[in-house]
Formats: structure tokens, C-alpha cells, sequence
């Protein structure tokens, strides 16, 4: 199997089992992620669908990021955000009157089951390594234009989005800090299998070679 077709399925593969995380988080109504928090938002306050605001927020990143680095913008990330509105859309809609907990268990089950599912998925895409996440390459750029680490250059923005958040009467809750808090574990869990994943299928096919 030729790299470029693995990748793509990693890509592809990767969005749909974030997506669905995104949706559970979304669906437990104790908060959710920052970014996922201000979709809510603006979903609230202006109608459209939250995965509407994935693309319109996201393409708004992608200029940003383009002005700030003076570059052309990033069109396969435009790509990436479309897919991941659609999914989001598809995923919530499915959900809609069936899951849709109100006790406060169910909604931690929802709320923890969604943020593994997350993990996962955004381990799978970390594996495609293309189509960059506007929100990573944004806290790339305020990195490189502040001389910030990463983690640092992360939190900004992740407090940026909460205030906005905030502002337009979205998904914050005690769900947004469990978020911020567990998912850097679970991802790191997560890769550290599908980078075995990666080097089996590297093993299997005599015809895989990385690019």
C-alpha cells in the first residue's frame, strides 16, 4: 500500500472518529472544548449550524494565519475544516433525541466517552501528518511571532476562545476544563498505539514504503 493512500485513510478515518467525540461532548451539555465552546456560541446566537461555524471560524484562522505569516493561505486546511463541520452537522443531528442525557452521570459518561473518542481520532489524523487544524497552525504562528512555546502559545488562544466564548453563551463548563485538563493525556495514550499501528502496516505491506 502506497503512503499517500494510508495517510488519506488516517486523514479521513481520523476526522470522523474526532467528529463524533466532538459530538458527545457536545450532546453531555457540561461544556466542551474552547474552540467546540465558541461553534456552540455563535450557533446560539446567530443560528446557522455548529459545523457551519467550524467552517466559517476556521476559514477566518486560516486568513489570519495567512496575513500574520505573509503567505498564501492554506487551502487544504479549509479542506479539513469543511470535513469536520460536515461530520460535526451529521453527528449531532443523528444524536438528536436519542442521545440526550439530563442526569448528571449519563452526562459524565457522555462527556468522558466523547473527550477518549476525541483522543483517538486526533491521534489517527496526527498519523496522515497533512491537512493542518487552523487552530494548531494559528498557535504554530503566535509561537514563531512571539517567541512563546507551544503549550504557552496554546493557552492564550485557548483563553482567547473561552472569553469569546463566553460573550456569545456557549458550551462552558466544568466539561471545558476536564477537557483542557485530560485530553493532552489521552492523545499522547492514543498515538503511542497507532504509531505501533503504523509501523505494523509499514511491516505488513512489501509495498508501503514513507514518504
Amino acid at each position: 500500500m502506497k503512503r499517500i493512500y494510508l495517510r488519506s485513510i488516517y486523514y479521513t478515518a481520523g476526522i470522523v472518529i474526532l467528529t463524533l467525540g466532538i459530538a458527545l461532548t457536545i450532546q453531555s451539555k457540561l461544556g466542551t472544548s474552547p474552540f467546540d465552546a465558541l461553534l456552540v456560541g455563535l450557533y446560539r446566537t446567530y443560528g446557522l449550524t455548529i459545523g457551519s461555524w467550524e467552517i466559517v471560524v476556521g476559514f477566518s484562522m486560516i486568513i489570519f494565519n495567512s496575513i500574520a505569516e505573509k503567505r498564501r493561505p492554506e487551502l487544504i486546511a479549509l479542506f479539513t475544516s469543511l470535513l469536520t463541520g460536515a461530520g460535526i452537522d451529521f453527528w449531532v443531528h443523528l444524536f438528536r433525541g436519542w442521545i440526550e442525557p439530563e442526569a448528571i452521570i449519563p452526562q459524565y459518561v457522555c462527556l468522558l466517552v466523547g473527550l477518549v473518542i476525541s483522543g483517538l481520532g486526533i491521534a489517527v489524523n496526527l498519523q496522515a501528518d497533512f491537512a493542518p487544524n487552523p487552530f494548531d497552525r494559528m498557535m504554530l504562528v503566535l509561537r514563531n511571532l512571539t517567541g512563546l512555546n507551544v503549550s504557552l502559545s496554546r493557552a492564550i488562544i485557548s483563553i482567547v476562545l473561552v472569553i469569546l466564548a463566553a460573550f456569545f453563551g456557549g458550551a462552558i463548563g466544568i466539561g471545558t476544563l476536564i477537557i483542557a485538563v485530560l485530553s493532552g493525556f489521552v492523545i499522547h495514550f492514543f498515538m503511542g498505539y497507532t504509531n505501533r499501528l503504523d509501523g505494523w502496516l509499514s511491516e505488513a505491506t512489501p509495498s508501503y514504503q514513507k514518504q
